[in-house]
């Protein structure tokens, strides 16, 4: 599977620019999509799955041009948006059966994967209950499942795992994995942990512009001099944060650790540190507030 972008640029009617001359290609596989807010991700998935047209470039698929002929791709396309509605007067199966028949599948295929689809994300035994019972975990789930419906060969994902709990997230990120083998899948997310074990290239964007493209391997390599962290009490750390670029921080009992990344002089007592995918978002996006949390969490990327 094969997409190609080319200069792809987006403007809104106030001169606004959401996407400026974005280029990139990807494969099967799985590319992972991180960025700040206003970075133009979800404008380019909007793009990508056809709901909106660039104001300049070109769009390749397998080697067809999609912008002028998007049907060429609507056929072998899965989707979930940022924000999924659904019908909540019909059951899940009643809601699954009808975008089946929107994207043109028989019945008993469409039943086939219906069944299958519901029992893989653990929604078998609420699948004859009406959508509005369903907390907003079960509506993910299936959002995420309509997107499967017709084992999609280019499927793109925006923040899928919000609302699932741990073990969900586990399942879908083998599922991703698992789907990727023979079709490209594009994510976008602010949790790093949903594509930093599963991506097969990242690409960074911010203020509509990609940034870089790589593995998560040569990324993280290349931050790698620049990573360091710094052991102070507790005060010291907390006046310490806000003059620091802080992927991440530990509290140890009156003390607190801060990691950082820096390309300018260090304090003293900074040592080096391995580099993490989250030390990689902040050194390609410079000059953004991080948003952290202050005890043993990992830094949540805003998503657009």
């Amino acid at each position: 599977m094969t997409l190609e972008i080319k200069n792809l640029s987006l403007n809104y009617g106030d001169k606004k620019q959401a996407l400026n001359d974005l280029t990139l290609s990807a494969n099967t596989g799985v590319l992972g999509l991180l960025g700040p807010n206003g970075a133009g991700k979800s404008s380019l998935m909007r793009i990508l799955a056809t709901l909106k047209k660039p104001t300049s470039g070109n769009i390749l698929w397998q080697g067809n041009d999609i912008i002028g002929k998007p049907a060429l791709l609507r056929e072998e396309l899965g989707y979930l948006p940022q924000y999924f509605g659904v019908y909540e007067q019909l059951t899940a199966k009643e809601f699954l059966h009808y975008l089946a028949g929107l994207k043109g599948l028989k019945h008993n295929d469409a039943e086939r994967r219906i069944i299958n689809l519901l029992s893989q994300f653990n929604l078998a035994h609420v699948a004859d209950s009406p959508l509005a019972s369903f907390s907003g975990g079960m509506r993910q789930r299936i959002g995420i499942a309509q997107a499967l419906l017709n084992n999609p060969k280019l499927l793109i994902v925006d923040e899928p795992t919000v609302g699932l709990d741990p073990h969900e997230r586990l399942v879908f990120r083998q599922l991703i994995a698992d789907i990727s083998k023979d079709a490209l899948v594009i994510l976008s997310t602010h949790i790093v942990s949903d594509i930093e074990t599963i991506a097969d290239s990242i690409a960074i964007m911010d203020q509509g512009e990609l940034i870089t493209h790589d593995s998560p391997e040569k990324l993280i390599q290349k931050v790698a001099p620049y990573c360091f962290e710094i052991t102070l009490p507790r005060e010291q750390a907390k006046a310490q944060q806000s003059q620091l670029n802080v992927s991440h921080s530990l509290r140890q009992g009156e003390d607190m650790t801060l990691r950082f990344v820096s390309t300018e002089a260090v304090p003293a007592k900074a040592v080096s540190r391995n580099p993490t995918l989250e030390d990689t978002y902040l050194y390609f996006v410079k000059g953004k507030e991080p948003a952290i949390e202050p005890v043993n969490t990992n830094i949540a990327l805003e998503a657009v």
